[in-house]
């Protein structure tokens, strides 16, 4: 039997700061992942903005920002493109194109230099109470374990098995997962190599496709679907984008993920007794854009401060840990909402509809463009966004 104060359940950007944070406020701090390299395979676009690392006190290095993008390319189903550039306006939500593989690592060892053990190549396979602690069991390369902890921090991804041992409701409806398929490709030949570039309409139905350049012809080259939209798999839309785009038509794949993005808004309830739900296993993914490196680091850094304090206290009972949901909702509560009646919106445009707002997007002077700015401008220009709208921002 291993025993600590605080079990970490997924070594992803959310989870290793919860560890780093736990550590920093003084508790003794354990990491399990079941993968033997972590971060990979990644499952992620890559994209995070600038604000956001800054806002976590993350220097950006080169040794895991690929490219940083100086802008937004945004096509319409009709191919009408909207190209918003630093040079021409404020762009706060513009960031780095990361490599998953060496930031996942990056954080999980700053987790360990502020304390934190981390064990690889180790499942969660099971979880009981025992007096007021809980008991882990686990396999490591063929062999059983047992962790004894007063707090688990489950950051083991989308519809968080770990959440469900605790009775927390983690499944998700299929309208709130969207299907996501990614490869990354060389050879791309983007419009704008220094931009993000995304593609709406029904090419993704229900979701967008996206080229995110990683440096010379390498990108990212990805879309998002809701199943409920169509009779096709993710993989499928992907290959029909790959082979319709003028920028990827010549391009090779070298890798391919797959994976399920939470795009239904955060989950209602992210604790139990010992146990707190954080990252992607809590939905911290904007409903909008299906970011969620920066807003499950966010809540990572919250439940790694809120499990601390509790060990501090001696106090581990669900009663003690519900500040960790109302911190989470001031933190991200409040704009997903927001997010999630705008993606509402964008769900129900045709195609028609939205090559008309491009073509006045297109034309349009912007003074700073962010999340919330384009959905004042939709309101502008479309009388359905300002019925649907109008009140949230």
């Amino acid at each position: 039997m291993m025993e600590t104060d605080v079990l970490v359940i997924g070594a992803g950007p959310a989870g290793s700061t919860a560890a780093k944070h736990a550590a920093l406020g003084g508790a003794q701090v354990m990491v399990i992942d079941k993968k033997s390299e972590i971060g990979s395979p990644k499952r992620c676009a890559e994209g995070v903005s600038k604000d956001g690392l800054k806002k976590l006190g993350i220097e950006p290095s080169p040794r895991w920002v690929t490219r940083e993008a100086t802008g937004v390319r945004m096509v319409s189903p009709n191919g009408t493109a909207v190209n918003l550039t630093e040079d021409k306006v404020k762009l706060p939500e513009a960031g780095y194109i990361l490599e998953r593989k060496i930031f996942d690592k990056h954080m999980a060892m700053d987790a360990a230099r502020a304390g934190a053990q981390i064990i690889v190549k180790t499942l969660a396979t099971g979880m009981r109470r025992e007096n007021d602690q809980v008991v882990v069991t686990a396999e490591n390369m063929g062999q059983e374990l047992e962790i004894k902890a007063k707090i688990v921090i489950a950051a083991d991804g989308p519809e968080s098995r770990v959440g469900r041992w605790a009775g927390l409701r983690t499944a998700l409806a299929p309208k709130n997962m969207e299907s996501c398929a990614q490869f990354e490709m060389a050879g791309v030949q983007m419009a704008e190599p220094d931009c993000i570039e995304f593609h709406f309409g029904s090419a993704a139905p229900g979701g967008y496709a996206w080229i995110f350049p990683k440096g010379d012809d390498i990108a990212n080259v990805g879309l998002g679907i809701l199943t409920t939209r169509t009779d096709k798999t993710a993989y499928q839309h992907l290959l029909e984008f790959v082979e319709s785009n003028p920028a990827t038509q010549n391009a090779q794949p070298v890798e391919l993920n797959v994976g399920g993005d939470p795009v239904g808004g955060l989950l209602k309830k992210k604790v139990a007794d010992n146990v707190l739900v954080t990252g992607d296993a809590a939905s911290m993914v904007n409903p909008l854009t299906g970011g969620g490196i920066i807003s499950g680091m966010l809540g990572g850094r919250i439940a790694g401060q809120v499990a601390a304090q509790a060990v501090a206290d001696g106090d581990y009972s669900h009663k003690t840990l519900k500040v960790y949901e109302k911190l989470c909702d001031d933190e991200l509560g409040e704009s997903f909402k927001k997010y999630l009646k705008a993606k509402e919106y964008l769900l129900s445009l045709s195609d028609e509809e939205l090559d008309e707002i491009a073509d006045v997007f297109k034309d349009s002077d912007f003074e700073t463009i962010n999340t919330a700015e384009m959905v004042k401008t939709l309101i502008k220009i479309s009388p359905k966004a300002l019925l649907k709208l109008g009140k949230l921002f």
